[in-house]
Protein backbone atom coordinates (compact mmCIF):
# COMPACT_ATOMS: atom_id res chain seq x y z
CA UNK A 1 0.00 0.00 0.00
CA UNK A 2 1.60 3.72 -1.00
CA UNK A 3 -0.03 6.62 -1.07
CA UNK A 4 -0.70 10.31 0.49
CA UNK A 5 -1.74 9.36 4.27
CA UNK A 6 -1.83 10.82 7.45
CA UNK A 7 -3.06 7.51 9.28
CA UNK A 8 -2.97 4.03 8.14
CA UNK A 9 -5.92 1.71 9.58
CA UNK A 10 -4.82 -2.13 8.90
CA UNK A 11 -7.76 -4.93 8.90
CA UNK A 12 -6.46 -8.46 9.83
CA UNK A 13 -7.87 -11.26 10.84
CA UNK A 14 -6.91 -11.96 15.07
CA UNK A 15 -5.50 -15.79 14.50
CA UNK A 16 -2.84 -14.89 11.80
CA UNK A 17 -1.81 -11.70 13.97
CA UNK A 18 0.82 -13.69 15.72
CA UNK A 19 2.34 -13.99 12.08
CA UNK A 20 1.95 -10.91 10.88
CA UNK A 21 5.03 -8.95 10.44
CA UNK A 22 4.52 -4.72 9.30
CA UNK A 23 6.78 -2.63 8.29
CA UNK A 24 6.37 0.97 8.38
CA UNK A 25 8.82 3.13 6.05
CA UNK A 26 7.46 6.91 7.00
CA UNK A 27 8.21 9.81 4.58
CA UNK A 28 6.46 13.15 5.46
CA UNK A 29 3.98 12.23 2.03
CA UNK A 30 3.97 8.51 2.02
CA UNK A 31 3.60 5.11 3.57
CA UNK A 32 5.00 1.72 2.91
CA UNK A 33 3.59 -1.19 3.88
CA UNK A 34 5.43 -4.49 3.66
CA UNK A 35 3.74 -7.80 5.00
CA UNK A 36 4.33 -11.41 5.06
CA UNK A 37 2.18 -14.30 6.27
CA UNK A 38 1.99 -17.70 6.48
CA UNK A 39 -0.91 -18.87 4.50
CA UNK A 40 -1.66 -22.00 6.28
CA UNK A 41 -2.77 -19.83 9.67
CA UNK A 42 -4.87 -18.45 7.73
CA UNK A 43 -8.39 -19.05 8.99
CA UNK A 44 -11.76 -18.47 7.32
CA UNK A 45 -13.72 -18.56 9.31
CA UNK A 46 -12.25 -15.89 11.56
CA UNK A 47 -13.85 -12.59 12.56
CA UNK A 48 -12.27 -9.38 11.60
CA UNK A 49 -10.95 -6.85 13.91
CA UNK A 50 -9.20 -3.64 13.38
CA UNK A 51 -5.39 -3.33 14.45
CA UNK A 52 -6.21 -0.50 17.20
CA UNK A 53 -9.29 -2.20 18.64
CA UNK A 54 -9.10 -5.18 21.79
CA UNK A 55 -12.54 -7.16 22.16
CA UNK A 56 -14.27 -6.72 25.03
CA UNK A 57 -13.41 -7.42 28.08
CA UNK A 58 -10.73 -4.98 27.54
CA UNK A 59 -11.04 -3.49 30.71
CA UNK A 60 -9.21 -4.57 33.98
CA UNK A 61 -11.39 -7.28 35.57
CA UNK A 62 -11.87 -5.35 38.66
CA UNK A 63 -13.97 -3.28 36.11
CA UNK A 64 -16.25 -5.64 35.09
CA UNK A 65 -19.00 -7.36 36.44
CA UNK A 66 -18.46 -10.96 37.57
CA UNK A 67 -20.17 -13.34 35.10
CA UNK A 68 -21.70 -16.31 37.18
CA UNK A 69 -20.07 -18.93 38.87
CA UNK A 70 -18.96 -21.92 37.43
CA UNK A 71 -18.21 -24.71 39.47
CA UNK A 72 -15.10 -26.41 38.96
CA UNK A 73 -14.62 -30.27 40.22
CA UNK A 74 -10.93 -30.81 41.62
CA UNK A 75 -8.71 -33.27 40.79
CA UNK A 76 -9.48 -35.30 44.20
CA UNK A 77 -13.01 -35.14 43.39
CA UNK A 78 -12.73 -37.35 39.98
CA UNK A 79 -9.63 -39.61 41.55
CA UNK A 80 -7.01 -38.42 39.87
CA UNK A 81 -3.51 -40.02 40.07
CA UNK A 82 -0.37 -38.50 41.23
CA UNK A 83 1.60 -36.56 38.91
CA UNK A 84 4.50 -38.60 38.10
CA UNK A 85 6.33 -35.26 37.82
CA UNK A 86 6.54 -31.89 38.74
CA UNK A 87 4.07 -29.73 37.75
CA UNK A 88 5.49 -26.25 36.76
CA UNK A 89 3.80 -23.14 38.23
CA UNK A 90 4.01 -20.29 35.64
CA UNK A 91 4.02 -16.73 37.81
CA UNK A 92 1.86 -14.82 35.53
CA UNK A 93 -1.54 -15.00 33.81
CA UNK A 94 -2.36 -16.82 30.81
CA UNK A 95 -2.67 -14.95 27.43
CA UNK A 96 -5.46 -16.61 25.44
CA UNK A 97 -7.96 -19.74 25.96
CA UNK A 98 -7.51 -23.03 23.60
CA UNK A 99 -10.44 -25.16 23.02
CA UNK A 100 -10.03 -29.08 22.19
CA UNK A 101 -12.05 -32.12 21.91
CA UNK A 102 -11.63 -34.97 23.39
CA UNK A 103 -12.46 -37.12 20.56
CA UNK A 104 -14.42 -39.72 22.75
CA UNK A 105 -17.07 -41.35 21.94
CA UNK A 106 -20.51 -38.89 21.63
CA UNK A 107 -22.25 -40.35 24.50
CA UNK A 108 -25.54 -39.60 25.73
CA UNK A 109 -24.50 -39.74 29.72
CA UNK A 110 -24.11 -36.75 30.55
CA UNK A 111 -24.00 -38.02 34.57
CA UNK A 112 -21.35 -36.63 36.69
CA UNK A 113 -20.07 -40.12 37.25
CA UNK A 114 -18.81 -40.31 33.51
CA UNK A 115 -17.86 -37.12 33.74
CA UNK A 116 -15.24 -38.27 36.15
CA UNK A 117 -15.02 -41.64 34.49
CA UNK A 118 -13.62 -39.07 30.83
CA UNK A 119 -11.26 -37.05 33.31
CA UNK A 120 -9.77 -40.14 34.11
CA UNK A 121 -9.39 -41.82 30.96
CA UNK A 122 -7.71 -38.56 29.06
CA UNK A 123 -5.26 -38.94 32.14
CA UNK A 124 -4.38 -42.22 31.36
CA UNK A 125 -3.74 -42.25 28.00
CA UNK A 126 -1.67 -39.11 28.64
CA UNK A 127 0.09 -40.54 31.01
CA UNK A 128 0.88 -43.59 29.97
CA UNK A 129 0.59 -43.67 26.14
CA UNK A 130 1.68 -40.03 25.80
CA UNK A 131 4.58 -40.41 28.49
CA UNK A 132 3.14 -36.73 30.06
CA UNK A 133 3.60 -36.50 33.57
CA UNK A 134 -0.11 -35.77 33.98
CA UNK A 135 -3.14 -34.65 32.03
CA UNK A 136 -2.04 -32.44 29.49
CA UNK A 137 -5.04 -29.97 29.87
CA UNK A 138 -6.06 -27.15 32.23
CA UNK A 139 -9.60 -27.67 32.71
CA UNK A 140 -12.64 -30.74 30.86
CA UNK A 141 -15.67 -30.00 30.01
CA UNK A 142 -18.09 -33.19 29.88
CA UNK A 143 -21.10 -33.57 27.43
CA UNK A 144 -23.03 -32.68 30.78
CA UNK A 145 -21.46 -29.48 31.02
CA UNK A 146 -19.84 -30.45 33.83
CA UNK A 147 -16.51 -28.60 34.31
CA UNK A 148 -13.23 -30.61 35.82
CA UNK A 149 -9.62 -29.69 36.71
CA UNK A 150 -7.61 -31.54 34.40
CA UNK A 151 -4.14 -31.14 35.27
CA UNK A 152 -3.28 -30.24 38.93
CA UNK A 153 -2.50 -27.36 40.43
CA UNK A 154 -5.39 -25.71 37.40
CA UNK A 155 -7.49 -24.60 39.94
CA UNK A 156 -5.88 -23.23 42.92
CA UNK A 157 -3.94 -21.29 40.00
CA UNK A 158 -7.22 -20.11 38.66
CA UNK A 159 -8.36 -19.25 41.73
CA UNK A 160 -5.35 -17.15 42.39
CA UNK A 161 -5.82 -15.30 39.57
CA UNK A 162 -2.32 -14.33 39.13
CA UNK A 163 -0.64 -17.81 37.93
CA UNK A 164 -0.93 -21.10 35.79
CA UNK A 165 0.42 -24.51 35.20
CA UNK A 166 2.42 -25.52 32.32
CA UNK A 167 0.19 -27.91 30.28
CA UNK A 168 0.92 -29.88 27.71
CA UNK A 169 -1.79 -29.32 25.46
CA UNK A 170 -0.47 -27.56 22.30
CA UNK A 171 3.04 -26.77 21.37
CA UNK A 172 4.17 -23.09 22.21
CA UNK A 173 0.98 -22.35 24.06
CA UNK A 174 1.21 -24.40 27.19
CA UNK A 175 2.76 -21.95 29.52
CA UNK A 176 0.52 -18.82 27.86
CA UNK A 177 -2.76 -20.42 26.91
CA UNK A 178 -5.01 -22.09 29.28
CA UNK A 179 -6.26 -25.62 27.77
CA UNK A 180 -10.16 -26.80 27.64
CA UNK A 181 -10.77 -30.34 26.94
CA UNK A 182 -14.36 -31.13 25.75
CA UNK A 183 -15.35 -34.37 25.59
CA UNK A 184 -16.57 -36.16 22.24
CA UNK A 185 -15.68 -35.70 18.69
CA UNK A 186 -16.96 -32.52 16.81
CA UNK A 187 -16.02 -33.10 13.54
CA UNK A 188 -19.72 -33.48 11.76
CA UNK A 189 -21.98 -32.25 14.99
CA UNK A 190 -21.80 -29.57 17.76
CA UNK A 191 -21.43 -29.95 21.48
CA UNK A 192 -24.94 -31.05 22.96
CA UNK A 193 -26.67 -27.95 24.66
CA UNK A 194 -25.53 -28.08 28.30
CA UNK A 195 -21.64 -28.70 27.29
CA UNK A 196 -21.82 -25.21 25.08
CA UNK A 197 -23.93 -23.85 27.79
CA UNK A 198 -21.31 -24.60 29.89
CA UNK A 199 -18.25 -24.10 27.93
CA UNK A 200 -19.50 -20.30 27.20
CA UNK A 201 -19.81 -19.85 31.21
CA UNK A 202 -16.31 -21.53 31.96
CA UNK A 203 -14.94 -19.58 29.04
CA UNK A 204 -16.34 -15.97 30.46
CA UNK A 205 -15.07 -17.11 34.32
CA UNK A 206 -11.39 -17.67 32.65
CA UNK A 207 -11.51 -14.34 30.95
CA UNK A 208 -12.52 -12.57 34.10
CA UNK A 209 -10.49 -14.22 36.54
CA UNK A 210 -7.24 -13.64 34.40
CA UNK A 211 -8.42 -10.43 32.53
CA UNK A 212 -8.16 -12.40 29.00
CA UNK A 213 -9.70 -10.31 26.40
CA UNK A 214 -12.17 -12.31 24.74
CA UNK A 215 -11.07 -12.16 21.06
CA UNK A 216 -8.59 -14.53 22.77
CA UNK A 217 -10.27 -17.66 22.70
CA UNK A 218 -9.25 -19.47 20.15
CA UNK A 219 -9.05 -23.24 18.71
CA UNK A 220 -6.34 -25.70 19.05
CA UNK A 221 -5.81 -25.55 15.22
CA UNK A 222 -5.30 -22.05 15.18
CA UNK A 223 -1.83 -22.99 16.44
CA UNK A 224 -0.14 -26.07 15.32
CA UNK A 225 -1.36 -28.97 12.49
CA UNK A 226 -4.16 -30.57 13.84
CA UNK A 227 -8.17 -31.38 13.14
CA UNK A 228 -8.99 -30.48 16.85
CA UNK A 229 -11.35 -29.51 18.23
CA UNK A 230 -13.06 -30.59 15.43
CA UNK A 231 -14.76 -28.93 12.40
CA UNK A 232 -18.00 -28.30 13.70
CA UNK A 233 -17.46 -27.07 17.11
CA UNK A 234 -14.05 -25.10 15.32
CA UNK A 235 -17.17 -23.51 13.25
CA UNK A 236 -18.87 -21.97 16.33
CA UNK A 237 -15.78 -19.57 17.95
CA UNK A 238 -17.10 -16.36 16.29
CA UNK A 239 -20.28 -17.46 18.42
CA UNK A 240 -18.26 -18.97 21.44
CA UNK A 241 -16.46 -15.15 21.67
CA UNK A 242 -19.93 -13.38 21.03
CA UNK A 243 -21.83 -15.40 23.47
CA UNK A 244 -18.93 -14.76 26.26
CA UNK A 245 -18.85 -11.06 25.58
CA UNK A 246 -22.33 -10.95 26.11
CA UNK A 247 -22.27 -12.16 29.97
CA UNK A 248 -20.03 -9.19 30.56
CA UNK A 249 -22.69 -6.80 29.89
Amino acid sequence: MQGRADVAQITFEPPIAKELRVFLIISTCAVSIQYATKIHMIRRRAFLTTLAVTAVPAAPAAALAAPPAVPVHSCADWGARPPAGLIEVVNRKPQRILIHHSTSPNLDDQSIGRAYEHARWIQNVHMDQNGWVDSGQHFSNSRGGIVVEGRHGSLAALESGTSMVAGAHCPGQNDVAIGIENEGLYMDISPPVTQWESLVAFCAHLCFRYGIPTSEIFGHRDFTVTQCPGDALYALLPRLRSEVTALFR
